[in-house]
């Protein structure tokens, strides 16, 4: 696998997340920037809609030295990646065909899967067709099937599915980057140069495709394409029986009601619920460094049980 060089970015971003940065070819003609940190058993972070590998930062640092490789993607369309301009590159199959494409490149196996928003369904995806290559997870505030009959959607995702009014307010305010703070339990934990370095990858209208396309992934009707997609990874989720836990923040407007749901697809792991807001790793970083620590020892207990029974 070749890495190739990463975007410039500038100095008052680049103090905040000191880690290696690289990029991957993907497939489709893609880059996929990537940032990683430390060695050991992998540890990939998916973000979602609409922030990127920084939303990990904190808790990366937190799990210095932990004999973990931290690894923390920005998604096709996020953060420094490549952005398609075509609404109809954005689907829950072609993401994971990307990030599967990083996962096969990087040779990861034993991975602890952290997801949050659409990286919980973007990022289970790829191990449908992987699964002995994922060896925990930890949830946090996400969706990882497909809503029941009745479900009504968030007024987020209802309005993301207005034509016109929505592609204004997403594509030239530009909403939701601008105003992620209000999707938290302490508002002062998205401000300032945070609140910047969430809005500059998108400080070009052309590259903000990504934000309303993947909203609209979200399901708001019968038959939505998105379906048969959450179906696979769901169906895959109730099998893995491998480490899991799950940390949740209530106060998150857009899918705190969803953690029983959640935790009911999961089996029922262990779960931190705490009073953060939707992105939680901004609030609740040592509290998600647990959960993944927590996960570490136990898959290495399991493989090390399993190596016995070989032997």
């Amino acid at each position: 696998m070749e890495k190739l060089p990463a975007p410039d970015l500038p100095g008052w971003i680049a103090k905040e997340v000191p880690f290696t940065r690289y990029c991957v070819d993907v497939g489709d003609g893609l880059r996929m920037h990537v940032m990683e940190t430390g060695r050991g058993r992998p540890v990939l972070m998916v973000h979602g809609n609409p922030t990127w590998g920084f939303l990990y930062r904190k808790v990366a640092m937190c799990l210095q030295g932990q004999g973990l490789r931290l690894i923390m993607p920005d998604l096709i369309g996020f953060g420094l990646s490549d952005k398609p301009r075509d609404f109809a590159a954005h689907t829950i199959r072609n993401h994971s065909k990307w990030l599967g494409s990083l996962i096969d490149q990087l040779d990861l196996h034993e991975v602890t899967l952290v997801c949050q928003d659409w990286g919980g369904a973007i990022g289970v995806h790829p191990f449908t067709t992987r699964q002995d290559r994922l060896g925990a997870m930890v949830v946090l505030n996400t969706v990882l099937d497909a809503p029941p009959p009745g479900f009504k959607p968030t007024p987020f995702h209802r309005f993301s599915h207005m034509p016109v009014v929505s592609d204004f307010v997403f594509r030239v305010l530009p909403l939701p980057q601008a105003a992620l703070h209000l999707a938290q339990g302490d508002k002062s934990s998205i401000t300032g140069n945070v609140a910047r370095a969430y809005r500059y990858p998108f400080r070009r209208m052309a590259d903000r495709v990504a934000p309303l396309a993947t909203a609209r992934m979200a399901v708001d009707r019968a038959g939505h394409p998105s379906i048969p997609a959450l179906d696979e990874g769901a169906a895959f989720v109730r099998s893995f029986d491998g480490p899991k836990a799950m940390v949740w923040g209530r106060r998150d407007p857009v899918i705190a009601r969803a953690l029983k749901r959640t935790k009911a697809l999961l089996g029922d792991p262990p779960v931190t619920e705490t009073q953060a807001g939707h992105f939680l790793q901004e609030e609740v970083p040592e509290e998600i460094a647990a959960a993944v620590l927590d996960v570490s020892v136990r898959l290495g207990r399991a493989s090390t049980q399993a190596a016995k029974k070989q032997a």
